[in-house]
């Protein structure tokens, strides 16, 4: 079985295929971990966009990392969501 992890905007527990990972290297780097397997603090996205509008509106990717995050990062995401919803 699979682990869960939770959606940072809905708080919804779902397996980590259903989600997007962002993660938080220890140099302080922000990216979109498409594998699941970087290194560093993680934080988990449903890719639906209601969630990606609560993300974006919240700024809960700066809540989850305790840092300000661009708003490139979060363009990042929005468009990782929008690609895997058309897979």
């Amino acid at each position: 079985m699979d682990k869960e992890r939770m959606c940072i905007a809905c708080r919804q527990m779902k397996t980590k295929k259903e989600l997007l990972r962002i993660v938080k290297s220890k140099d302080g780097e922000i990216a979109v971990d498409t594998t699941g397997k970087k290194n560093g603090r993680g934080a988990y996205i449903c890719k639906d966009l209601n969630c990606l509008s609560k993300l974006k509106k919240q700024k809960l990717l700066n809540k989850a990392f305790k840092c300000n995050i661009e708003d490139e990062v979060y363009k990042t995401v929005e468009d990782c969501i929008i690609e895997s919803r058309q897979d």
